[in-house]
């Protein structure tokens, strides 16, 4: 789990989380993930390595890859 910030890691407390609107917005399976993988640090921008677990993550990153290649996502 190099990917993810540690900082992030070793807090797994759900009171300093929020969803990730990006991953809300985007995948349509969003409201059948496990809680823990909803959800992203509330100091973190909505990315794929705020999420608080590494399925998260995983998910995050799967569908920004979908978007890029289907062109609704500005690759940077």
């Amino acid at each position: 789990m190099e990917h993810i910030d540690r900082a992030i890691v070793r807090r797994s407390d759900t009171r300093s989380s929020r969803p990730c609107e990006f991953c809300q917005d985007h995948d349509p399976h969003f409201r059948t993930r496990s809680p823990l993988d909803q959800v992203i640090a509330s100091s973190r921008q909505a990315s794929a390595s705020a999420h608080i677990t590494e399925d998260g993550y995983v998910k995050h990153r799967m569908v920004e890859l979908a978007h890029m290649n289907s062109g609704e996502l500005a690759v940077a």
